[in-house]
């Protein structure tokens, strides 16, 4: 395991210092989410390690030249920046504990494993190689890593769901995009009397439920700009529009996964608990997409780890 010295990188210092910043946000979440009231402590560390991740990407971009996401490690710290901009967001729209007690885990392992887990040669700045040197790699590469976030935390909110009113049977009566109060039907006794509406609270379950498939929602349609794009810089550079390469594999099946949350929602009208297991399914697809075929050097858009170090 690395660590790298605060001092003899001031890239490395800044992603050191985002970390330090979400490892005392995520035991305040908590804190505040026993205490079942939210406060904005944990939103102002979140930004200021947002605004770290932010001059860390802009300094590694002024000193390499090219956009930072050269190797894994500029890879996770630009997903990491993606990851505390959507919570942020999220937040924005629904200021509730739960919000960063389940998103904030995602954007600390992100760094956590950039600054400590990856060999020293894997953080520091290569240059691009030829099929790299594109105006397609801010478009696709940038589209890419937002859609990961926006997916990341969209999942993990679905996960908050499935344990949130674990007892309680879900029904949910309002819009899926919608958010606010909602309104219920009751049929009086008397038949001649019309059924009368009347405004009653959102649940917790139900604000994050709302909340997940609209972030789901963006993530998705962001994915497929980054798809598109990818097909079209793939055959500028390599001739061919699909390759099958095990990363536009895993792309594909991660897009078909949230293409599968997205169809039993809006087709099948499901809602809470049922489309939340397909979204936290997604949170295993990603990982094998985005870590698991970088780490283990195959393909034409790996980052190489294992196979680099064994052979």
């Amino acid at each position: 395991m690395s660590v790298p010295v605060l001092t003899a990188d001031p890239v490395l210092g800044l992603g050191l210092s985002a970390f330090a910043l979400l490892l005392l946000a995520l035991p305040v979440a908590f804190w505040f989410l026993s205490a079942r009231r939210s406060s904005s402590v944990v939103r102002v560390l979140v930004a200021s390690a947002n605004l770290c991740l932010t001059a860390q990407l802009v300094l590694r971009w002024w000193d390499s030249g090219h956009f930072p996401i050269s190797n894994l490690y500029e890879s996770l710290c630009f997903l990491a920046w993606g990851c505390t901009l959507t919570q942020l967001l999220v937040e924005r729209s629904w200021a509730n504990p739960l919000v960063p007690a389940a998103a904030t885990p995602m954007a600390l392992g992100c760094v956590a494993f950039a600054s400590f887990a990856l060999p020293d040669r894997l953080q520091e700045a290569s240059p691009l190689v030829p099929a790299l040197r594109s105006s397609w790699l801010v478009m696709h590469v940038s589209v890419i890593m937002l859609s990961y976030a926006a997916l990341l935390v969209g999942s993990l909110l679905s996960v908050a769901v499935l344990l949130t009113d674990r007892g309680e049977v879900m029904e949910l009566r309002s819009s899926s995009i919608g958010s606010g109060s909602f309104r219920q039907a009751e049929a009086l006794s008397s038949a001649s009397v019309p059924s009368q509406l009347h405004s009653t609270p959102i649940r917790t379950s139900e604000e994050l439920d709302s909340l997940s498939y609209r972030t789901i929602t963006v993530g998705f349609l962001l994915l497929s700009v980054g798809l598109i794009s990818g097909a079209v810089w793939a055959n500028e550079a390599w001739g061919a529009w699909w390759s099958w390469d095990p990363k536009e594999t895993w792309a594909f099946i991660t897009w078909l996964v949230y293409a599968a949350y997205l169809h039993t929602r809006l087709m099948r009208g499901w809602q809470g608990r049922k489309p939340a297991i397909v979204a936290a399914a997604g949170l295993v697809v990603i990982a094998v997409c985005y870590i698991g075929v970088n780490l283990l050097g195959i393909g034409l858009h790996s980052y190489g780890w294992f196979f680099g170090t064994l052979f």
